[in-house]
C-alpha cells in the first residue's frame, strides 16, 4: 500500500482531525536547492524516496479507516519532502522485521517512522535520530498487578511488538525471574501496536510493554480503562534514541540529517511535537547514530 505525500494527501488528512490539530497547523516548507542537489543520483533518477512504515506506531503513524496514514512522523515526512524537493512515497508494511529486511534488501530507501537506535543495530543500519523515548507499561486501570518497574513482571503475561527492543528486554527479564526462583514472564509477541493493545484490553495480557509515546496515545483513547505504569523507571533500558533508519552507509543519510536540521531550526519540528503531544520526546538537535555517539 503506497501513499505519495502531496498537497492533496495533506488536504485529505484534514478529514481525520480527531483530538489532534489540523494538518494546516504545520507550515509548508521552502525548497532548499542545495539539499536537493545533494540527493543521491539514483533518487534523482527515480524522482522518489521510497519510505516504509508499519503504520500503527501512534501517534507517529496512525492508519485510518480509509487506509490513509497520519501522525507526527507523517507530518515530518511531508515537510522533509518539501525541503528536499522530492516526492516521498510511503508503503505500509508488516512489522519491524519487514522494515529492516526491506531496507537491507534495497526495496526501500528509508523508514522515517521512528525506529529504536541501538548499538547492535548500527552494525547494519544508520539512524538519523530525531526523538528520545522511554519504555513503560500500559495496564488495566488501577494497576491490578502493582507493576512499579520491570522487576514486578515475573509470572505475568506481557504483550510486546514482535522483533522490537521491548521484546528483547522483557525476555531477558524473564530469564532473570527464573534465576531468582520466580515464575517466568509469559511474553506475547504481535506485529504492530494495535494487537498487543487489544491483548491487554481483552484480558489476554496483564500488561503491554512499549514506548511511552504510543502507549500514552492508546491510554488516552481507552475511555479510562487503561493507565501507564512504571513511568520514570529505566525498565531495562539506558538512554533511548529513535529516528529514521537507512541501510548502512547510504548516501541519503547525511541529506536526511540536513533536512531534519532545517525543520528543527525553522520551528516545524517543535510544531509537529506540539500538535501530537510529544514535547517530552524532544531532542535539541537531530544526529546520526546517537546510541553510540552519546556514549
Amino acid at each position: 500500500m503506497k501513499f505519495a505525500f502531496t498537497a492533496a494527501a495533506a488536504a485529505a488528512a484534514l478529514l481525520f482531525g480527531g483530538a489532534c490539530a489540523s494538518a494546516a497547523d504545520i507550515p509548508v516548507q521552502k525548497l532548499d536547492p542545495a539539499l536537493n542537489a545533494q540527493l543521491p543520483q539514483a533518487i534523482k533518477d527515480a524522482g522518489v524516496i521510497r519510505n516504509c512504515v508499519i503504520g500503527s506506531f501512534s501517534p507517529y503513524t496512525i492508519t485510518r479507516a480509509d487506509k490513509s496514514i497520519e501522525g507526527a512522523a507523517m507530518d515530518l515526512t511531508k515537510a522533509l519532502g518539501e525541503v528536499l524537493g522530492v516526492k516521498i512515497e510511503t508503503t505500509k508494511i508488516a512489522g519491524h522485521s519487514a522494515t529492516m529486511l526491506g531496507l537491507k534488501s534495497g526495496r526501500y530507501d528509508v523508514s522515517l517512522e521512528p525506529v529504536g537506535d541501538y548499538p547492535d543495530r548500527e552494525a547494519n543500519y544508520d539512524f538519523v535520530d530525531y526523538v528520545q523515548e522511554f519504555v513503560v507499561f500500559a495496564v488495566k486501570k488501577g494497576n491490578p498487578h502493582n507493576i512499579k518497574s520491570i522487576a514486578d513482571t515475573c509470572g505475568l503475561r506481557v504483550s510486546v511488538m514482535a522483533a522490537g527492543s521491548a521484546e528483547r528486554v522483557i525476555k531477558k527479564q524473564s530469564e532473570a525471574c527464573v534465576k531468582e526462583g520466580k515464575k517466568p514472564v509469559t511474553v506475547l509477541s504481535f506485529e504492530g501496536q494495535a494487537a498487543p493493545t487489544m491483548a491487554l484490553s481483552s484480558g489476554r495480557a496483564d500488561a503491554f510493554f512499549s514506548s511511552q509515546a504510543p502507549l500514552t496515545y492508546f491510554v488516552s483513547q481507552s475511555g479510562g480503562k487503561l493507565e501507564l505504569a512504571a513511568v520514570g523507571e529505566k525498565n531495562g533500558f539506558s538512554d533511548i534514541f529513535q529516528g529514521a533508519v537507512l541501510p548502512k552507509g547510504s548516501a541519503l543519510t547525511p541529506v536526511i540529517l540536513e533536512g531534519m536540521k532545517v525543520l528543527f531550526k525553522n520551528g516545524t519540528y517543535q510544531a509537529v511535537l506540539d500538535k501530537w503531544n510529544l514535547s517530552y520526546n524532544k531532542l535539541e538537535a537531530p544526529g546520526i547514530n546517537l546510541a553510540t555517539q552519546k556514549q
